[in-house]
């Protein structure tokens, strides 16, 4: 099944497509924006399975969700990420495979919905694009064993988009996190899907256009560090709650690595996918 969330920003309400049929769920979820903690901990995925099968959730006509907004299926605790998890980004970087994932923070207050305006900070010359395959965690997770006991902390899949400021990023000194958490560069969704979609997480194929021209087009088989042991690594060092989202690393064809690639302007359009999880599209404009 697939939850999102639908309606105005900060008035959104959340709903869930299962096959081709979609339903309202707030009848289970007391009127909650997005998918949080509080939600997952009170067993919201199985309630919703339980409802589906039931046949106790109203219908959506779709014709309330044609045109209208969509946001962001999830509000994480912390958004943990992954650098060069890639071999072919590593390569078009000129950056050695690292030998443990390389770990990098996002703010929550980042996230915008998949067709949301994201913002050129002020000052950027080389904001970037970065399709990634987002992890939600559905249970806690603290030192794991193996990488099946992390995975089946897995509450489901997201599409993201890891926007970056390269300059702020690499140039400037100090950590990414300068690079990585201006407003409105995480956009998420359209869907938070849940594992049993999802067969292998490590055979998922990622589009990334700009203006119509391709410029990302990768599989999350090229991973270095595959999400099992993502997750697995990433419990040794903190604990992941439910909510808290993961994002694995980009395949090459950023601007950072592209010989023939301009960095992103107001009035650009980047559209990105990733088989089963949906696509964005978004508008770049100046802050």
């Amino acid at each position: 099944m697939k939850l999102f969330a639908h309606g105005p920003q900060g008035a959104e309400t959340l709903g869930v497509l299962d096959g081709d049929r979609t339903f309202d769920l707030v009848p289970l979820t007391s009127g909650a924006r997005t998918v949080d903690r509080a939600l997952l901990e009170a067993g919201l995925l199985p309630r919703v399975r339980a409802a589906l099968d039931a046949g106790e959730l109203p219908a959506l006509d779709p014709g309330t969700l044609a045109g209208g907004r969509r946001g962001a299926p999830v509000t994480p605790g912390k958004i943990v990420c992954i650098g060069l998890n890639y071999r072919d980004h590593a390569a078009e970087t000129g950056a050695a495979i690292p030998a443990e994932p390389i770990l990098f923070m996002k703010a929550p207050d980042t996230i915008g919905g998949p067709d949301d305006d994201v913002l050129i900070p002020r000052g950027s010359t080389r904001t970037d694009w970065e399709v990634e395959l987002g992890v939600v965690i559905g249970a806690p997770l603290r030192y794991a064993e193996s990488t099946e006991e992390a995975l089946a902390a897995v509450g489901g899949y997201v599409l993201a988009h890891d926007v970056s400021e390269r300059e702020f990023q690499i140039e400037r000194g100090g950590t990414w996190d300068k690079g990585k958490n201006c407003e409105t560069f995480t956009p998420l969704g359209p869907w938070l899907v849940t594992p049993e979609e999802i067969a292998d997480p490590q055979a998922l194929a990622l589009h990334l256009a700009v203006n119509g021209t391709p410029r990302q087009d990768g599989t999350t088989a090229d991973q270095i560090f595959p999400v099992g042991e993502v997750l697995r690594y990433l419990s040794q060092f903190m604990a992941l709650y439910p909510g808290d989202t993961i994002l694995t690393g980009t395949p090459a064809g950023v601007a950072l690595g592209s010989a023939d690639a301009e960095f992103l302007r107001e009035g650009d359009v980047v559209e990105l996918s990733i088989s089963g999880l949906g696509a964005q599209r978004q508008t770049f404009r100046q802050a």
